[in-house]
């Protein structure tokens, strides 16, 4: 594979120091690549796909990737792209989010065979690092003037939050971690996001410095919509990989409705889908926009991805309910996520004993009729659904037999105006 033209053509180099020398570089023998990963939460979320899919270009073009988690930079913090200090972690926290991470990082790399990856943390060779040895080493093949005038340190020093040193030393732990993996790892480059250009040739420099290496760096852009906004989040909060952060369903729900001006980016950026394929999905997108042939392409191939077949396929059985699909197999936590945005009530569980609910006041209980004579005329034109189920009988009784979970039933009057009923003790 000819990487860098495999990295062009998806739109994924957005800066590079030497991108003559480091095609060179790459055509010389296998390489070994590294990125870091910033342990801030239990899971890493979609944005940080960006980077877990670049070092797995690498590793099908028969590079070696080293995944860092920063498990001592975390202590920190990046300041780039902060407004304000981060609050820093606890150490039994730092080291619950660098074990979440480890585990999905296996997901995506491979760590076994010819060139396989490597996961690594920088506590390891930081920890034991004294602070007067690490100002001898590191601090002294600095300039500070090379700091101020990285554009992640003058923009915080303009702030009204300012800059604390302990922020102004992250600089100097990540461009020590890539003197580190090139002096016992070999490892000649260093790729992540555009925003962290700065740390990048930071580390680049201390290597010439430290080491006389020619180190290469290279970013890609940040997962952003056309307007500029972080692509990821959501009005419930980031879409992690974790899924029990994220379901299958809300992951796969996100890609689908990614807009026509975003989605053949995020395909080109996230997946591994040919050209000649992009190219097909792009004139359909142009034809008929419509049809979202591109959005059901992504949501299908990055759930899958993640989360497996058995993920996809759960995710699609439950987005087929939300356009009348039959409702089985469900607990309450997944037809509450469907339906989250969908009218409720709360009833009281012994209304389906006895005698049960009557369908007629079911339908008014769940807001979906203003009176009875409303439902009646519903039921008689074939427009009322019990569980997706069309209700025929206007005598309908409503016993638990009727639930379609634990405690939820649901109901529809015509073809999208859902209501849930919920019942408890």
């Amino acid at each position: 594979m000819d990487l860098i033209a495999e990295l062009q053509w998806r739109g994924l180099i957005h800066q590079c120091t030497d991108t003559e020398g480091l095609q060179k570089q790459l055509d010389s023998g296998p390489q070994t690549v590294y990125i870091g990963f910033d342990p801030t939460a239990t899971s890493l979320h979609v944005g940080s796909l960006m980077q877990l899919m670049m070092l797995r270009r690498f590793q099908q073009a028969g590079h070696r990737p080293i995944a860092l988690v920063g498990g001592a930079t975390g202590m920190i913090g990046d300041p780039t792209g902060k407004s304000e200090e981060r609050n820093l972690l606890s150490a039994d926290q730092l080291a619950a989010n660098v074990a979440g991470i480890e585990a999905q990082m296996r997901q995506f790399l491979r760590f076994e065979g010819d060139n396989a990856a490597l996961l690594l943390n920088n506590f390891d060779w930081m920890k034991g690092y004294s602070y007067l040895e690490f100002l001898r080493d590191v601090g002294k093949n600095f300039p500070v003037g090379t700091m101020m005038g990285k554009e992640s340190v003058r923009a915080r020093l303009g702030s009204e939050a300012g800059l604390s040193y302990t922020e102004f030393s992250y600089m100097l732990l990540q461009a020590y971690d890539f003197v580190y993996l090139c002096r016992e790892h070999d490892c000649l480059i260093q790729a992540g996001g555009s925003d962290q250009w700065g740390n990048v040739t930071a580390g680049i420099d201390l290597g010439r410095r430290m080491l006389g290496k020619q180190l290469f760096g290279i970013t890609a852009p940040l997962l952003t919509t056309s307007d500029g906004r972080k692509m990821g989040k959501t009005e419930k909060g980031a879409v992690w990989l974790d899924r029990s952060r994220t379901s299958p369903y809300a992951f796969y729900q996100y890609w689908i409705n990614v807009g026509d001006e975003d989605v053949l980016r995020c395909i080109a950026y996230l997946t591994e889908i040919e050209k000649e394929e992009y190219d097909q999905l792009a004139e359909a997108t142009a034809q008929d926009p419509g049809r979202r042939a591109a959005q059901k392409r992504l949501a299908e191939w990055m759930t899958g991805f993640c989360h497996g077949e058995d993920g996809l396929q759960a995710a699609l059985a439950a987005s087929k309910i939300l356009f009348g699909g039959a409702i089985e197999d469900m607990d309450d936590a997944g037809l509450n996520e469907i339906f989250a945005d969908v009218p409720s009530n709360d009833l009281q569980r012994d209304s389906l004993t006895g005698e049960g609910l009557w369908i007629v006041e079911a339908l008014q209980q769940a807001g979906l009729v203003k009176s009875g004579g409303e439902a009646r005329r519903a039921i008689k034109d074939g427009g009322v659904y019990l569980n997706n189920q069309r209700v025929t009988e206007m005598d309908l009784r409503l016993s638990a037999s009727d639930l379609a979970s634990e405690s939820v039933m649901v109901l529809r009057k015509g073809k999208r105006n859902y209501a849930l009923l919920r019942f408890a003790d």
